[in-house]
């Protein structure tokens, strides 16, 4: 099967396709645990995430009253070929997390005053969608300075030891 240009990327070692990845999420918050949860889609969903164009990018997730955890703001492509069935590109998607680990997200947002936010959205060895959900605190305009001076360095650090080596 050959891979066309803008499709899910397969990460190396790993059965799984990355669909989308949030790296603004991992700037702009610390990240402390983190949990896998599938995600409830409609046909015409799956499909258009076939083609690997989601966007995770200003999406979060939210307790509901009810006590599930809804994935708000992700987008997802109209797939072109459902016709008058598709799809809402930005509506909410439930998340599917065994009862403790919505509890322990509950409890941490509560009482913590921390925040869900999507990480990374994939497809399993076995074509199941999975979302890698964060519990995350805001960083602070400080920490997010700190964290590009380290990157920096790093960047010139490579760069330094490529040109002497």
């Amino acid at each position: 099967m050959s891979s066309k240009s803008g499709g899910a990327k397969k990460k190396p070692g790993d059965g799984s396709k990355i669909i989308a990845d949030n790296r603004k999420a991992r700037f702009n918050y610390s990240i402390g645990e983190t949990f896998e949860a599938g995600i409830e889609l409609k046909g015409s969903e799956v499909k258009s995430l076939r083609g690997g164009q989601a966007s995770l990018n200003e999406a979060y997730a939210q307790v509901t009253k009810s006590g599930e955890i809804v994935l708000v703001n992700a987008y997802i492509p109209v797939y072109l070929q459902a016709n008058q069935f598709n799809h809402e590109t930005r509506r909410p998607r439930k998340l599917l997390l065994h009862r403790r680990e919505i509890d322990k997200l509950m409890a941490a947002v509560q009482r913590q005053g921390m925040t869900i936010v999507p990480l990374r959205m994939y497809f399993t060895d076995r074509g199941l969608v999975k979302v890698e959900i964060g519990l995350a605190q805001g960083k602070k305009l400080a920490d997010k300075r700190e964290t590009l001076k380290e990157r920096s360095w790093e960047r010139d650090k490579a760069r330094l030891l490529r040109e002497k080596g």
